[in-house]
């Protein structure tokens, strides 16, 4: 079938040729990279990473003025029983705060959600009555998930020309505008479910009754309420006609300002109305809010835009500024008293597009890097210009129909998914490689010189293809089978890693197909191509030199100077007797320019190492990797030859090594525990307590494990809490000087706090948690694509800034803008931190030491997109932490108290960090109803709560409108009658008999301790004590520490816990236990469909085995590389003033799903070369039939010889194209560098395989003829007696 696919489009070129140019303008206009292309765009939908959030729903019920107990027994509780029979429900987790219930439905990975919403509204309108209390009404949150927040603004007043802050309006005119002008319109951009509101004041009209005035007028509360909603109302009277002219009839009777409200009557009192300013005083003032936002120590108002589930985050941004672009003109300004002009505007300061660019950017550098090097490897390695096109052509074609099937298979583009690319790069070049490799092999043969075109050519191509397409479409499975574990992922991991392997099964599937399709007649065309005509030539040449000279004057780059000289080099041509040396000065020119231009975009050892010495470490690091890789091709049969004379000398290398690599990943102590037991077992009981044991079990305590590397999203989220008992004006002081104090670090770009909650289901915050969004400055200055830009400098390399001033870094660090530069496409990179400043882990313990207050606990370190995705999915505002269970909120506490003393002794918990969210000790007033006292005087408990709640709280009545405006009416006493208890005591209730009595006389008012937020699963309470990890440690082994040091305080006594009370450990170590658990059992089974695979292609067990080896030793090698990064000698030192351990990022690396994924794509690379070099060994005993050892041997090495060569090949393909990812610093790298470790260390250590797979087979081969020859001995013998 694969050859009849060759043979056909081999035979139809003119159709190859039509497919190659549809796949790359299709290609082009769904690549989610900002190419600007003049053709249509439809691109791939685009994020920064993918959406982890669990499947689930949000229920959020409002009944304002309610304490938190009064929330969960009255909302929550029978909320919660009644949704746990949907279909689908996995977990329903909930929280009751004040005023508010938020319910969390999570369903079943499997269930579609939409349909999921559509079950819960059916339960929500199927609710018996009386469920819920009267006036709580449940609503379903947006439709979005924990990534949907993807924008954040504020309103500030600004000069409309200049654009710099003017100032001028109020915090509750700014509220109005965002309330009913710019949320409505951005809410209509395509892609949003919601646009929630922040900060500010609420207008409201508020009338403080004055109970005197009341008394005097024998009236009370009731009668001022009603009165209040009587004012109130608009009519419409049908229609009158007058003169044949028909009118509408209205009867207007809004409140429209505060003397509307102040003429409504109350009652006549001798012919004279009593009005409601007589009785109390009416003003405009702010609404009780329950959060706030701060910008730089002011107060803020601002909303949060949210995406819709499954759109595509980038578009929906983008639609979000064309909205705020086109209502920019209507939004309101006014005229300061200095006569400027003050005009509201929006200002984003969370922009998920800078993030989503930056690691788009990341992937895209990335890619590039690795093209540029494929081509030198290959130019290097093949010595053939023409066939490097052939070869490198294959990966941006390949990319390009990569992004077409992502496009209509739904993948998006984030950090993760085109990860899958960037790894498939060097197995994707394998395919090119190794069937023109073989091409050129056929063509070089004696038999076929001079057959470059027709039919004869054809056929030659076609015969080459033929003879390795098998061993390569194995290779190519046994990569793709590899990756089964990702697809069998499920949750958190699979939504992460799943988009990984389609996209790298796609950009295999792809280079395979343009392999068979394409790579053919691309070989056709590109070597028949010969101009004949000496004067054609010279005309070509000419033009060429033209045409970079021309380039060059337009652009400036120097770099096109190459094509000048490929054709001076090629008008010289006939000056030369050995015609080789043209050529060979052609493959210098082009290896030149594309190393240069590496050097220009890698610059691995920083931008302040200039040009030329990044150019020189390009050259030497890739000279090295390939001199020290083609001196294996040189020496082969030399060393294959000792290795086979000297087998088990050999063969104890890969043993020690694989056994080594078990070492480190298991540990000393548990991969030779038998050996202690055994030991221990005869008597030597203290064997594990010998100093050569601890010695090496502390040496290699085998590899830390946890979930995920936190990626970098360019900004923080600082989440400190106050005390239960600190009210919002102390709240609001601490977010500003948070704020003021975090603006002042350098590297901060701005930061805003945001105390309490956003007017959002997707907010569940009480006041006292605080959330400061800081943004830091990039570490260089990038453009909108997430690319680095430059600047102009002069030859001392100082900065010439456009005041024609200089700035020199060394003499000192200071923020510049990029107005005060000058772009310049060839000068220098700007860094925007000071030098101390390494990465964001300096950033961040800056934050730390300004964020220390008393009265504020202390954080861990998170960043928006992973801290919303961790609340929303565990309930904590922490990545770690213990979840505490028991029968009553006060022993939970207890417990939650004890576990949070206890935590702090364990070594690698950082005890600052360790913090029990007090669930109880907010301060309560109750008013305790005396019944016997409230019946002597005939009251109610109805009415007298009710005036409870209208004197105290204050009750909204009804509400305004106001052309587009809504304001709320609220009634209540004013704030001096009701500061304290005393005073709330003295409070008017009136009686049946129509006395009025003091609100003591009937009730007992007392301070107490409750609840300040509740939080339950499945209806049981829970609390969380929350706690971060010491520097450098793994997240499973800081639980394992901390679970053994709870359980032997609780064996000696020292932790007590209430009875009922139970604890266990959430976070992300759930979400690694269970990823654990199921690539335990998968990987195996992959790993035997590998087998499978190889034994189709060779029939036997014994082959397949052989050949299966190789994954043991690269398993190993991963291993090893994964320790070297953790130790501080390896590689520590310099080359041109840049540590080489510092230019990798070396630093111990714990085994996350992320290296996991990276010994997977491993396992399927690692039995490439192996395949490869095996098949020709297969074919080449069947060609010759070796029948004596010698034979046999000599057939092994002639085969390993002609295989040797694209076995380095692709190896080193491999190999260098992983380094600029491990030395990428970009957004996104903090996945890619831990995914790309093992594939590198695997390889180097897999190059064993070329020795190994032929030692086996030879073995094995002789073993054969040894039995044959032991058989035909038997026969001689029996014919002899």
């Amino acid at each position: 079938m694969i050859n009849k696919i060759v043979k056909y489009f081999l035979d139809n070129r003119f159709i190859t040729i039509l497919l190659l140019i549809t796949i790359i303008v299709w290609g082009i206009s769904v690549t989610p990279f900002n190419w600007g292309s003049i053709l249509p765009k439809d691109p791939v939908p685009v994020d920064a990473i993918p959406d982890l959030s669990d499947n689930q729903q949000i229920v959020a019920t409002e009944w304002m003025g309610r304490s938190p107990k009064d929330i969960q027994e009255q909302i929550t509780y029978p909320l919660t029983t009644s949704l746990l029979g949907v279909p689908g429900v996995k977990t329903i987790r909930s929280t009751s705060m004040f005023g508010m219930s938020f319910i969390y439905i999570i369903f079943e990975e499997d269930i579609e959600f939409y349909w999921s919403r559509s079950r819960i509204l059916e339960k929500l309108n199927s609710l018996p009555p009386g469920t819920l209390p009267q006036g709580a009404q449940p609503s379903l949150g947006p439709d979005a998930t924990a990534l949907g927040q993807i924008f954040w603004y504020t309103l500030e007043g600004r000069n409309p020309e200049t654009g710099k802050p003017s100032g001028g309006w109020d915090p509750d005119e700014l509220r109005t505008v965002q309330d009913f002008y710019v949320r409505y319109s951005l809410m209509s951009a395509e892609g949003v479910s919601e646009v929630a509101s922040v900060g500010g004041f609420v207008k409201e009209y508020q009338v403080d009754v004055n109970p005197n005035s009341l008394r005097a007028y024998n009236l009370t509360i009731m009668d001022v309420m009603n009165a209040i909603q009587k004012s109130n109302l608009d009519i419409g009277a049908e229609t009158v006609e007058i003169n044949k002219a028909e009118y509408l009839v209205r009867g207007l009777g809004y409140i429209k300002k505060v003397s509307d409200l102040e003429e409504a009557v109350v009652t006549v009192r001798d012919g004279i109305p009593v009005k409601i300013k007589d009785l109390a005083f009416v003003t405009l003032g702010p609404a009780t809010r329950r959060g706030g936002l701060d910008k730089e120590g002011v107060e803020a108002v601002g909303g949060v835009v949210v995406a819709r589930h499954g759109s595509n985050p980038l578009q929906v941004i983008n639609n979000v500024k064309e909205r705020i672009k086109e209502m920019d003109a209507g939004l309101p300004q006014k005229t300061l008293a200095d006569g400027s002009v003050s005009k509201v505007t929006v200002v984003p300061f969370y922009d998920r597009t800078a993030l989503i660019h930056e690691t788009i950017g990341t992937l895209e550098t990335s890619l590039t890097h690795e093209t540029l090097i494929a081509i030198i490897v290959v130019i290097v390695l093949v010595l053939n210009l023409r066939a490097s096109v052939v070869i490198s052509s294959i990966l941006p074609i390949g990319v390009l129909a990569t992004f077409i099937i992502m496009k209509y298979a739904g993948i998006q583009a984030n950090i993760v998914a085109l990860s899958g690319i960037a790894i498939a790069i060097g197995i994707m070049v394998d395919v090119g490689v190794v069937f023109v490799e073989n091409t050129l092999r056929h063509m070089d043969m004696e038999e076929n010189k001079g057959i470059r075109k027709g039919k004869p050519f054809v056929n030659l191509i076609y015969k080459s293809i033929k003879e390795v397409s098998g061993a390569v479409l194995t290779g190519q499975l046994t990569t793709i089978v590899s990756f089964i574990p990702v697809f069998m992922l499920e949750a958190q991991e699979g939504k992460l890693f799943v988009p990984l392997a389609f996209t790298k099964t796609f950009a295999l599937i792809s280079a395979y197909m343009l392999g068979i399709m394409i790579i053919p007649t691309l070989m056709y065309y590109i070597f028949s191509i010969r101009i004949t005509s000496k004067q054609v030539r010279k005309i070509a040449n000419i033009i060429l030199i033209a045409a970079s000279i021309t380039l060059i004057i337009m652009t400036g780059y120097y770099l096109f100077f190459a094509l000048a000289l490929l054709g001076l080099n090629n008008l010289f041509t006939h000056k030369w007797k050995n015609r080789k040396i043209p050529t060979y000065f052609n493959l210098g020119i082009v290896l030149f320019a594309v190393t240069y231009l590496l050097a220009m975009e890698w610059l691995p050892m920083g931008t302040q190492a200039g040009t030329p010495r990044n150019f020189l470490f390009v050259i030497l690091i890739i000279a090295v990797t390939l001199g020290a890789l083609w001196l294996m091709v040189i020496y082969y049969e030399q060393i294959l030859r000792w290795c086979l004379a000297n087998r088990w000398k050999f063969m104890t290398i890969p043993i020690l090594t694989i056994l080594f690599g078990i070492v480190i990943w298991q540990g000393f102590d548990r991969t030779f525990g038998l050996v202690a037991k055994g030991f221990e077992t005869v008597g030597w009981k203290s064997f594990r307590q010998a100093g050569f044991w601890q010695t090496a079990s502390n040496r290699f305590p085998g590899v830390g494990q946890e979930f995920m590397p936190t990626l970098n999203e360019g900004s923080f989220l600082l989440m400190p809490t106050t005390m239960p008992h600190t009210g919002i004006e102390q709240n609001m002081d601490y977010i500003g000087i948070l704020d003021k104090r975090i603006s002042n670090i350098p590297e901060v770009e701005v930061t805003v706090g945001k105390w309490g909650r956003v007017n959002s289901a997707l907010d569940p915050a009480p006041t006292q948690m605080f959330e400061n969004t800081i943004i830091y400055r990039p570490e260089y200055i990038l453009d909108q694509n997430g690319n680095r830009k430059r600047f102009k400098v002069n030859r001392q390399g100082e900065f010439i800034l456009t005041d024609k001033t200089t700035y020199n870094p060394e003499d000192g660090f200071r923020l510049i803008s990029e107005d005060s530069l000058v772009h310049d496409r060839r000068g220098k990179y700007f860094r925007q931190w000071r030098p101390e400043i390494k990465n964001e882990d300096d950033i961040w313990q800056e934050i730390v030491n300004v964020s220390h207050l008393p009265g504020l606990t202390s954080a861990p370190k998170l960043m928006p997109i992973a801290a919303r995705t961790v609340m929303l999915s565990t309930g904590m505002r922490a990545p770690m932490g213990v979840k505490v269970s028991g029968p009553d909120l006060e022993s939970i506490e207890q417990g939650g108290r004890a576990i949070e003393t206890a935590l702090k002794d364990v070594p690698s918990v950082l005890p600052s960090t360790v913090f029990y969210d007090r669930a109880v000790g907010a301060p309560y007033i109750e008013i305790s109803l005396n019944r016997q006292e409230m019946a002597r005087y005939g009251i109610t408990v109805a009415d007298l709560q009710e005036i409870i709640s209208a004197a105290v709280g204050g009750m909204p009545l009804t509400t305004t409108v106001e052309d587009r405006e809504r304001f709320p009416v609220r009634l209540r006493y004013p704030r001096e009658l009701r500061e304290n208890p005393d005073e709330l005591a003295r409070l008017i209730v009136p009686t049946a008999t129509g006395v009025q009595i003091p609100l003591g006389d009937v009730t007992e008012i007392t301070y107490t301790r409750g609840a300040q937020m509740i939080q339950s699963e499945n209806t049981y309470l829970i609390g969380y004590v929350i706690f971060d990890k010491v520097e450098g440690k793994a997240e499973v082994d800081v639980v394992h520490d901390a679970q053994k040091v709870l359980d032997e305080k609780m064996r000696n006594g020292e932790l007590q816990l209430p009875k009922g009370v139970s604890f266990t450990f959430a976070g992300n170590y759930e979400q690694q236990a269970r990823a654990a658990q199921r690539l335990a059992i998968i990987i195996p089974i992959s790993l035997l469909v590998i087998l499978l695979i190889l034994y189709f292609q060779f029939k036997t067990i014994t082959a397949s085995l052989i050949h299966f080896s190789g994954i043991f030793v690269a398993l190993a090698g991963g291993f090893i590389l994964l320790w070297l990064y953790g130790e501080p000698w390896f590689m520590n030192f310099d080359i041109g003033g840049m540590n080489i351990r510092d230019m990798f990022n070396m630093q111990p690396i714990n085994l996350s799903i992320a290296v996991w994924v990276g010994f997977i794509a491993l396992f399927g690379i690692a039995t490439d070369d192996g395949v490869l070099m095996g098949t020709y060994i297969h074919d080449s005993f069947l060609e010759r039939d070796p029948q004596t050892l010698d034979d046999v041997r000599e057939t092994v090495i002639y085969a390993g010889k002609k295989r040797v060569r694209p076995a380095v090949m692709t190896t080193a393909t491999t190999l260098i194209a992983l380094l600029p990812v491990l030395t990428s610093t970009g957004k996104g790298s903090e996945i890619m560098v831990p995914m790309s470790i093992p594939t590198f260390g695997g390889m180097v250590i897999q190059m064993m395989t070329m020795f190994i797979v032929p030692i086996l087979q030879c073995w094995w081969r002789e073993g054969a003829i040894r039995k044959k020859e032991k058989q035909q001995a038997k026969i001689t013998d029996y014919e002899t007696i």
